[in-house]
């Protein structure tokens, strides 16, 4: 009689299989509880591919494409798919580059071909091909010795180089179609789980590549339509075009400065890419003397702090007088604070803040009138008075920096005329190959990590929870405004994750085996190990990093 083993679903539901039953027939007892295909598995909150068996008594959990875990696994997957497609099409020399992250996909070219719309709809329709094939993700474990030798007798040096760098004795390698590639993160049961994308081909000078376009984690219920972000793709391109001629292509190049001692010259080299985008900022603003407010907003993690702070020494350093206005100090009290249809108070929403004493305090240092500043108290949820007057000359600029700020609503007693808006985030181009690239939000989540356990005492599970919910936020009040920036700022240092891993690596291994995001931190642990560990100490004291890491000059 087969041995019968005993499962727990979501830590409620029971039932018995048999021994050795795979994940994939498990879920089908509970797929209607998911909206879309169950792409991945935790098995007492280890996570797992649906491939992998039942052995011993456990509680199990499934993921589809509306969670994190899901949506990276339906990444990694569909670039895998494509990878496969584009050789089918062109032949093997054809190299796909996934470059960066780009409105919900990921910005690519390929490498040994002239591409077209033409081909790239070849390339499509061969990709649904082997979706409606459904097609298992093959997995085999060998040396990594093995497996460099493999990539290198193909002459796929991108996978040599960054399997160099990898500390695991065995590595687990991908097979479809006869096609064998590396993941850092895991892969779906099968390439019909794959069933929705989008191709987009972009043409015009330095962008005849294309978009590998998904469901977002917002809407993931189809594919949206690509709409082209120019200043924020201008921004990936431009620091991948620098980083290119710093000689750092792959983590691997970056791996390799940092083992010869050469770190140096490239945080240099980083930091003065993110000076001289606001140099670039604060030389526009004074070619346009009407500008009397400057509007910053970005993501959560993106550096806010330290580039209002810098961008007003800038400012003064061309002459002009400049104050910064805190949007927190308006907050309604907290009993009048909108709510969430939770219950809960949302902090987040525009209408968390007096818009009509704002605009008017606006209005009245614009025409050049005293105003006394208002503070909000966070213990006692309530508005103070201190005696704090401002006034403004007829020249002074106010800086205003927060989620709002590029939302006309905040600031609609203002002509735009006298407006110039920024939007910061860190758009990083690095990838740890040609095919895993690395995700905006990732940095930005490390970077939270980080700042949160040193200035609120949070640990990492603390942060990993709410991010969610951050994300939430940040797709109602930020994302939707970003076009109407005057100059986006890329915050990203290519250097950055070197160190950060140092500091974030330790708060990640603090979070317990039986956390509902013990599987997210340890897909942030398989991340890091990519990467070779970078000293603070070259870090200078004005960097951006500084705000996360601790040491900023700007600090309080």
């Amino acid at each position: 009689m087969d041995k019968q083993i005993p499962v727990t679903y979501k830590g409620k539901q029971k039932t018995i299989v048999p021994f050795g039953t795979t994940l994939k027939s498990l879920s089908e007892q509970f797929k209607d509880d998911l909206k879309y295909d169950i792409l991945i598995a935790k098995v007492d909150n280890d996570l797992a591919e649906l491939k992998n068996v039942v052995t011993r008594r456990c509680n199990v959990q499934f993921f589809d494409r509306t969670t994190t875990l899901g949506r990276c696994v339906y990444v990694s997957s569909a670039c895998f798919i494509l990878v496969v497609a584009a050789r089918k099409v062109l032949g093997n020399n054809a190299r796909v580059i996934i470059h960066h992250s780009l409105d919900n996909g990921a910005y690519c070219h390929i490498e040994g071909c002239e591409l077209s719309e033409e081909t790239l709809k070849q390339i499509e329709e061969e990709m649904w091909k082997i979706v409606k094939e459904d097609k298992q993700f093959g997995k085999i474990s060998v040396s990594r010795t093995d497996a460099i030798r493999y990539f290198k007798s193909r002459e796929i040096y991108d996978k040599v180089d960054v399997l160099k760098y990898v500390s695991n004795t065995y590595v687990s390698l991908y097979q479809l179609d006869g096609i064998y590639d590396y993941y850092y993160s895991k892969l779906a049961y099968s390439t019909g789980q794959i069933n929705d994308f989008k191709l987009t081909y972009i043409g015009g000078v330095e962008k005849t590549g294309f978009v590998l376009s998904i469901p977002s984690l917002e809407d993931p219920s189809h594919t949206t339509e690509y709409k082209e972000h120019e200043k924020i793709s201008d921004a990936f391109i431009d620091l991948e075009y620098a980083s290119m001629a710093w000689g750092v292509n792959h983590v691997s190049d970056l791996n390799k400065i940092v083992s010869n001692a050469d770190a140096t010259d490239l945080i240099i080299n980083s930091e003065a890419y993110y000076d001289t985008q606001l140099h670039r900022a604060a030389d526009e603003i004074v070619k346009r003397p009407q500008v009397r407010l400057v509007l910053l907003a970005g993501p959560s993690s993106s550096g806010k702090t330290t580039t209002s702070k810098k961008l007003m020494a800038y400012l003064k350093s061309r002459g002009r007088r400049v104050v910064q206005i805190s949007v927190d100090n308006y907050f309604v009290n907290k009993v009048d604070t909108p709510k969430t249809p939770d219950g809960e108070y949302d902090f987040e929403s525009l209408y968390a803040v007096d818009l009509k004493l704002f605009n008017e305090h606006l209005s009245k240092l614009m025409a050049g009138e005293e105003v006394e500043m208002p503070y909000y108290n966070f213990v006692t949820g309530e508005r103070e008075y201190k005696k704090d007057f401002i006034k403004l000359e007829e020249n002074d600029i106010m800086i205003v920096e927060g989620i709002h700020a590029l939302n006309d609503e905040l600031t609609s007693a203002i002509d735009s005329k006298y407006k110039y808006h920024i939007y910061i985030s860190p758009l990083i181009p690095l990838n740890i190959d040609n095919h895993n690239y690395i995700h905006t939000t990732d940095i930005r989540k490390l970077r939270r990590i980080v700042r949160d356990s040193k200035t609120r005492g949070r640990g990492a599970l603390s942060t990993l929870n709410m991010w969610s919910s951050i994300r939430k936020g940040e797709a109602k009040n930020i994302y939707p405004y970003q076009d109407r920036a005057d100059i986006v700022i890329n915050s990203s240092l290519i250097y950055e994750v070197g160190v950060l891993k140092t500091y974030v690596e330790p708060l990640l291994f603090c979070v317990n085996e039986d956390d509902e995001v013990y599987s997210e931190a340890l897909r942030l642990i398989n991340f890091l190990r990519n990467f070779v560990a970078i000293p603070s100490d070259d870090v200078p004291i004005d960097s951006v990093l500084r705000e996360f890491i601790g040491g900023s000059c700007f600090e309080d």
